[in-house]
């Protein structure tokens, strides 16, 4: 029987999408906070000054991320119905220009003619403007805009990333903290990079070292500004 004959393919660019968005927010939570906390620390404030500077850091990221994540994702959407609103009016004007540029693509693709005049028009029959939609826009339902969901998911992310130095800043002795913030924050950019580039199919190693070498590199700057900063104050 057909059914059982077929199956579900999983492919790695399928989640390519959500993974670019989750790790970057992880990532920028994690790196950003950890380095406030180890900028503020290196100028030698209070320990609530390095507190709040955390918690600061945690709320304004995650409200930046998500504000700029649903701006932009907005903008697409709004290109993606611009372009839908187009084509459904060239449908219901030039509906037989339409199956020809259809089957054109299909041609492209490496269909003689008649199958893919053939394909065009069953598929238009059936569902035209999704069919113009996916082959000539490149648009999928996969991969639609969606607003709110995007907003919500890079703040839940960044927020993920900034809880770890945002709870050592809160629960761990003043004396110590930049080096356990420091150490904890490579051990988890390692751990995270190693895992997007394991999901990703690409060298688990480069992408751990990848990832920690920027973050050293973010929080070395920063200890460098706090400490220059706090011994001109």
């Amino acid at each position: 029987m057909l059914g059982s004959t077929m199956h579900r393919e999983l492919h790695r660019s399928e989640r390519i999408g959500w993974l670019r968005a989750a790790v970057l927010g992880a990532n920028d939570g994690l790196i950003s906070t950890s380095s406030l906390i180890v900028g503020v620390a290196a100028a030698e404030p209070s320990r609530a000054a390095v507190l709040l500077a955390a918690v600061a850091g945690l709320v304004a990221g995650a409200l930046s991320m998500a504000a700029g994540e649903y701006v932009s994702v907005s903008s697409q959407g709004d290109t993606e119905r611009a372009d839908l609103t187009r084509e459904r009016g060239e449908l219901a004007t030039s509906p037989e220009a339409e199956r020809a540029e259809l089957a054109g693509i299909y041609m492209t693709r490496g269909l003689n003619r008649d199958l893919a005049d053939q394909v065009a028009s069953q598929l238009m029959a059936h569902d035209a403007l999704g069919a113009h939609a996916r082959d000539e826009l490149g648009l999928y339902e996969l991969t639609r805009a969606r607003p709110i969901q995007a907003a919500l998911a890079s703040a839940a992310s960044f927020a993920t990333g900034a809880t770890p130095p945002a709870l050592l800043a809160a629960l761990w002795p003043a004396r110590g903290l930049t080096l356990a913030v420091v150490t904890v924050t490579l051990v988890l950019l390692l751990v995270l990079g190693g895992v997007a580039a394991r999901l990703g199919g690409a060298s688990l190693r480069r992408g751990a070292l990848r990832v920690a070498f920027w973050g050293a590199m973010a929080m070395a700057g920063t200890a460098a500004v706090g400490r220059l900063f706090g011994a001109v104050v």
